[in-house]
Parts: structure tokens; sequence; C-alpha cells
């Protein structure tokens, strides 16, 4: 017999990912007896032939000593927004949440993917897209957000990078088995997110991707996160599936504008066009559509300005005073579209506050100290 954890565990290593006739079947009679049914059955289908080539015991020593942990629900470590993915509808016949998942680094799963966006894109990226990438997944690190994405080459690989110089670990999610690095040119990136954050993969050891598991596989990156930031991506690319998901999820969808023209930029600004993504140009601005209500993650406006506290009237007669030379109050109160008795009451007022000055032929002008910033202005 196997407990509960081995079954799921057997039971992931022969169902190919997104499988959900197998997912209803532990849900509804727990894995241990779908495990016990299948592994006694003869043979018949192709699901039964590669549950005969499963040695549990081996599968779990395999599992330990590649440095891996398998995680499933009910576990401390298990991401809370993969919950999703049993009522989500199925996209491109896939679905379902995971039966567990292989987990390798430093960091807690569970704990990582709490506050979690996602940034992905595409592999072919240009220098634009991985410097924007790099950008926002530095400061949503700083700012205590962990970044998933795919580990794959271009905008993945940026954004992992970009939050490997933050204070948040980050989070690479792969579609074979995490012995299997891929892209093999990436093994040494896995290897500093592994340091303090952690790759995850719901394949088993030994186990290669395929395009059908890479799909399957960016539905955990959508489930794992509150969000999800496209950077770039040309008009048929995977980072659209990933999208997809997390539309089906009610997650968060945002795309990072780009050069209209460039063929990279062809997905996010038709997801932004159809309003299946939000706007983004900015990490504030991803923090603040994140951010539970009464969160300040405004982009600063910079230093108060004197001027700010003028009520609308003051503020337009202020702003007809030339930076060079001076007019009289007639031809102010012109200019600013005012009645004259007002334009003088405003005048006085704007001149005991320091914002104007009166010479010799009773014409107003600005003072010196703000004559300079006026030209500076125009």
């Amino acid at each position: 017999m196997t407990d509960e954890r081995t079954a799921r565990m057997c039971l992931a290593a022969v169902v190919e990912p997104g499988h959900r006739a197998v997912g209803e079947a532990v849900a509804e009679f727990g894995a241990e007896a779908v495990w016990a049914g299948l592994a006694a059955a003869g043979g018949s289908s192709p699901l039964e032939r590669r549950a005969q080539t499963i040695v549990p015991e081996d599968l779990v020593a395999h599992t330990r000593v590649a440095g891996q942990r398998f995680v499933i629900p009910g576990d401390e470590e298990w991401p809370a927004g993969m919950s999703g993915l049993a009522e989500c509808e199925p996209v491109q016949q896939l679905g379902g949440g995971p039966l567990g998942l292989w987990v390798s680094g430093a960091g807690r799963l569970g704990e990582l993917t709490a506050k979690a966006v996602a940034i992905v894109g595409s592999r072919a990226s240009t220098a634009y897209g991985d410097r924007v990438a790099a950008d926002f997944a530095a400061e949503l690190s700083e700012a205590g957000r962990t970044v998933v994405s795919g580990g794959a080459y271009g905008i993945d690989a940026a954004a992992h990078r970009g939050a490997l110089a933050g204070r948040t670990p980050t989070v690479a999610v792969q579609a074979g088995g995490l012995d299997q690095p891929y892209p093999s040119g990436h093994a040494k990136l896995f290897s500093r997110i592994a340091e303090a954050g952690v790759v995850v993969g719901e394949l088993a050891p030994g186990e290669h991707p395929t395009r059908v598991r890479f799909l399957a596989r960016n539905r955990l990156i959508a489930a794992m996160s509150e969000g999800t930031v496209m950077v770039e991506a040309a008009a048929r690319s995977g980072a659209r599936n990933t999208v997809t998901w997390a539309n089906a999820l009610r997650r968060l969808v945002m795309a990072v504008p780009g050069p209209v023209t460039s063929a990279n930029s062809v997905t996010p600004h038709r997801l932004i066009r159809e309003a299946e993504a939000t706007l983004v140009s900015s990490p504030a601005e991803v923090l603040e559509l994140l951010s539970p209500l009464g969160g300040d993650f405004r982009q600063p406006r910079g230093e108060h300005r004197p001027t700010d506290d003028l009520a609308a009237d003051e503020l337009r007669l202020f702003e007809a005073i030339p930076a060079r030379g001076a007019l009289s109050a007639g031809e102010l109160a012109l200019k600013a579209g005012l009645a004259m008795p007002t334009c003088l009451a405003l005048l006085s007022r704007l001149a005991e506050q320091g914002f104007i000055s009166q010479d010799a032929e009773s014409n107003w002008r600005l003072p010196a100290r703000l004559r300079k910033d006026r030209r500076a202005s125009e």
C-alpha cells in the first residue's frame, strides 16, 4: 500500500499534466484508490502500461537523490492560488490542478507565491523588452513581490535576473523534470534561483518538455500569481496562452506597450485594445493594481510647489504674467478672462503671498526668484 503523497507522486509520473479526468477521479475517490486501481490493471491502455513501469519506492528515492521534494494539496508549501484551477474552464483541452509538484530550492513555495506576480513574454525579445522586464522585476522584488516566470530565453530570463537583483526570491516553473533544466543554457540561472527561491514543476525527474507540457505549465504560472504582466509577444506566442489562463482564472492581466514598429508589440497592444489587459508603464502601476483597497503605491508626484495651493482663478492669473516684462491689471484681466474687480482682488492677494510684485508704472511682474523658474518651464 502507498500513502497519499506517494500515490499522487506515482500518478503524476504517469499522467500528462492537465489530464482532467484523472484529477477528477482523485478528487472523488482519493489518490491511493486511483493509483491502486491503475497499478493493478492489465495494461490494456497506454496509461495502464505506463503505470506498470513505476516502482513507487524507486520514484521516492530518485526524487530525494535529485535534491527535490514533492508537495501536495494540504501541505504548507502548496500554493493557495492552485485551488482556482479546479473550477476553471479548460484551455485547449487542458485543465485541473496538478496532482503534486516537484520542488527544489531553499525557498518555501507557498510563502513565496502568497504575493506573486508573473512576468511573461517573447523568447525572441528585444533589448527594449529585456530592459523593461528586468526593471519591472527588480522593483517588484524590492517591493516584496515574488516574480514568477518560466525560465525560458528572452523575457523570462530577463525577469528572473531582474528579480535576483531585488530582495525577494524568484520562482521558475519548468515544463519537464527539474533534473533536466530547460533550456540547458540556463542551468546556472536555475541554480542561482534555487539558492533563495525555488524551481518547480509537475513532471517527474528525468522527464523532458514537450509542446503540450509547456501549455500545461503555463496554467501553473498563472495560478501561482495574483496577476500576470506581458512584456513583448508576437502575434503567435506561447506567452499568450499564459494570459488566457490568467483571464480564465479571473486574475489581473497587465501588458506593457512597446514600439508600434515592433512585431513583439502586436500581442500586448491587442490585449490592451480588446480590454483583455490593463496597460502598465511602470512597476508602480503594477503595484497599485495589485495592492489591496487603501494601499497607496502611486508614483511619486515630485516635490510640493507653492503654486499647488492656489485656487483655480489665482493660478490662471499667475500663469498669465509673463516671464519677462510686466502687464497692467487691465491686460491681465483680459488675458486671464477675469472681470476687472475680481482681477484686482486676486492681484492683491497674490502680491501679499509674494507671487507677484508691482513696478513703478503700476504694472505687475514676477519677482526675480520666480522669473527664472518660469523661463525654464517655457
